[in-house]
This record gives C-alpha cells, structure tokens and sequence, in this order.
C-alpha cells in the first residue's frame, strides 16, 4: 500500500531533483520511484530523485544516492552535491559550514557561503579528475574529436559551434560501443569573453538544463586543449557555475548556487 512520503524539490542552474530524507523515509524501490515522481506530466517532475541519509561511518557526515529520471543510479551530481549542503544547513540537520557528503565516487567536500542564515553558495572539492578510457581506443566506429573526463562519472566533451545539436546526437553518443557503461556528453564553444558555453545530454535523463560533474569535466577539457586556463566560467542553459582546477593539489572546485522550488507530499 503507498505510504505519504514529504519531498522538497530543488534546482542547482535548473538542474531539478526531488530530494527525499532517508533517515525518516525509507524507500524500498527508488528506481521505481525515480521512474515514477520524475515524470514532467504525470509526476512531480524533475531530472531525478536524490536520497540525503546520515552516514553510518565517521568518515562523512551525510551521504547521497541519485537515481536518474530513468531509474539508474548515478555515481555523482555537482548539483545534487550544493543542494544537499544548503538543505541540511537550512533544515537545521547541522550547523557546520564544512560538510563531508559520501557518494558512490568518494566523498565530497561541501564549503557552505552562508550568510543571514541562508546558504548563498556552495564549493564542493570534485576531487581530481581522471583522464583514461581505455574502451575509447579500441572501437570498431568512429567517434567524433573530443576530450573523456571522469569526475566520478564518465563525461565526452566536444568543442564545436554546433552545440544545439546536442539533442540529436547526445543520445547516440551516450550509447556509444566507446562507453561500456554509457556516457555523459557536452557540447561547449568558448566564448569572446572567455566563458564556456556549454550543453549536456546527461546518462539516464537527456538533455538537462545543467550538469555540475559536466561542467568540472568541460573546464578540464578546455585546459587541456589550450582553450582556457584553470578558472573558467561554464555558463548551461539554467545558469552559470564556476570551475577552478587547482594546480597544487589537482583537484577541481566547483562554486555555484542552490534553490529550494517547492515541497510536498506524495504517496509511494
């Protein structure tokens, strides 16, 4: 029998989920449920459903399960990452600034910019990116020029000034024989005022108005190609996020904002 269940939906640069609490409910099919309250016309709607539970280790200090608007678990979200620092912030979970999020590709350091009691920004430490996949180089069909980023999930970015055809092509690329486990792609261009203009057809959900992890792996194709240096503003189609990929430690900071939407309830 369906249980009431509260939600509150949030969005980091338009990129929407529904964040539920685990620790107060528990959900025992989220990939159903993903399925179920993503849904734009018959559900709540949103890009996901993302479960905040209290870490069992004393490692972190919350964790973080995405799951898709198909139903697959994603590895990491950026922008699931910052909403999650403002909700336990604002909903008075704890009162750090500094937070530790365990996820399915390590945990992430969350830097709150809180003033007047609200959160204003979130940095999260995305750790460092890695750059090999060795399933690229050994495909039968061709895959078009651009630059494989992990950062906890797999990213293909492509530079061209085509970047709206990212809704015909995201898909097929998403599928390609190259990514086993399937992939997230980026279409960017690089602007005159050195901005990255940048749009994602994310894995399991399509085209998305923002991706954190695609926009951290979009900056460090740009350095890598000589496009850009280590500080890059990638503005997506719901916003703009800063990337700063730090040459001592490696690692990429990820500064951006975080918004509550509404909140609910809803049986499941």
């Amino acid at each position: 029998m369906p249980k009431k269940v509260h939600f509150t939906k949030m969005q980091g640069a338009g990129n929407d989920y529904i964040y539920i609490d685990s620790s107060l409910y528990k959900i025992k099919d989220p990939t159903t449920a993903a399925i179920t309250l993503s849904d734009r016309h018959k559900g709540i709607g949103s890009d996901g459903l993302v479960l905040i539970g209290r870490s069992p280790s004393p490692e972190a200090d919350f964790t973080m399960r995405i799951f898709n608007a198909d139903g697959s678990e994603a590895m990491m979200c950026g922008n699931a990452s910052r909403c999650i620092g403002k909700y336990v912030y604002e909903k008075k979970l704890t009162q750090e600034t500094d937070i530790r999020l365990s996820t399915l590709s390590g945990i992430k350091k969350l830097q709150l910019q809180v003033k007047g009691h609200q959160v204003k920004a979130v940095t999260v430490d995305m750790l460092e990116p890695q750059l090999e996949n060795e399933a690229q180089f050994h495909t039968s069909s061709k895959l078009p020029e651009g630059t494989f980023v992990s950062m906890g999930n797999p990213h293909y970015v492509i530079f061209t000034d085509e970047i709206n055809r990212i809704a015909d092509d995201g898909p097929v690329l998403e599928e390609h024989e190259a990514f086993p486990d399937r992939c997230n792609i980026e279409f960017a261009k690089v602007e005159r005022d050195g901005s990255i203009r940048m749009r994602v057809w994310e894995r399991g959900s399509g085209v998305t108005m923002a991706c954190g992890t695609g926009a951290c792996a979009t900056a460090v194709a740009a350095v890598l190609t000589g496009r850009a240096q280590r500080d890059s503003d990638i503005i997506m189609d719901g916003g703009k996020l800063h990337i700063h990929w730090d040459e001592a430690d490696n690692h990429v900071y990820m500064t951006g904002p975080a918004e509550f939407v509404f909140e609910g309830d809803v049986k499941i």
